[in-house]
């Protein structure tokens, strides 16, 4: 029998070393509780056979139904400034999405009927994002998906959202990264002590990292061969 290219369950995703996260053995579990750790990453919790055929139905299914997410820079950053050394960057960024907002769209639609949304809907999903926070979470969560192509990245943002009264005080993000072939590197820079002192590679096959937001990060542009992507599935909890 053929291996289902999208379980309905995330844990089906995981190794032995993930599975261990969602019972509560591993040095990872809570690891988001500690107030001086915004962000982790592993690469040794998904099952890497299992994750490349996820890949693979989402290049040949979901790939072609995506639409641009741009926001470039506007020259008024620069030409509009009055004072030296006053200048202010909102958040640009340029990648590949799927709008979940409606499920009118095309998009949504084969995610749907391939099963994305309901793994991305998976109480296991939400289970491991909790073994990882160190406290319940609200059972309901927003979900997204982004390809990054060669030059797509996003730039410095901190994810903080004062005008939501449930998200103000903070959440967690959970974020599967999916590189195929040809990715030769990705990174997250991320801030500590008010410096973008910290880096970390999010460019391997079967990546998880998970964020206790917010905090100022970016993603540089992805480098590599012209058919290279890097695929995100991610999940937006807030706290119960």
């Amino acid at each position: 029998m053929t291996a289902k290219a999208i379980p309905s369950e995330f844990e089906d995703l995981l190794n032995r070393q993930g599975r261990r996260v969602l019972a509560g053995t591993h040095e990872l579990c809570g690891a988001l509780a500690d107030p001086r750790r915004r962000f982790l990453a592993a690469d040794s919790l998904l099952d890497r056979a299992k994750v490349a055929r996820l890949r693979r139905k989402l290049e040949s299914d979901i790939a072609p139904t995506l639409e641009a997410l741009e926001r470039p820079i506007s020259p008024d950053s620069i030409w509009k400034m009055k004072e030296d050394y006053s200048e202010r960057l909102p958040k640009s960024s340029r990648a590949r999405t799927i709008f979940f907002e409606s499920r009118r769209e095309k998009g949504y639609k084969v995610a749907e009927k391939i099963g994305l949304v309901k793994l991305l809907r998976s109480q296991s999903f939400r289970a491991f994002a909790e073994a990882l926070a160190g406290r319940k979470l609200h059972r309901d969560w927003g979900m997204q998906v982004l390809r990054y192509g060669p030059g797509d990245y996003a730039g410095p943002h901190n994810d903080h959202h004062p005008e939501n009264p449930d998200a103000r005080a903070g959440y967690i993000d959970l974020h599967l990264s999916l590189c195929g072939p040809g990715v030769a590197h990705q990174w997250l820079v991320y801030a500590r002590g008010g410096h973008f002192s910290e880096i970390v590679s999010v460019a391997g096959p079967a990546t998880i990292t998970a964020y206790r937001l917010p905090f100022w990060h970016y993603t540089t542009p992805l480098v590599g061969t012209p058919k290279a992507a890097r695929w995100v599935l991610l999940g937006t909890f807030l706290y119960a």
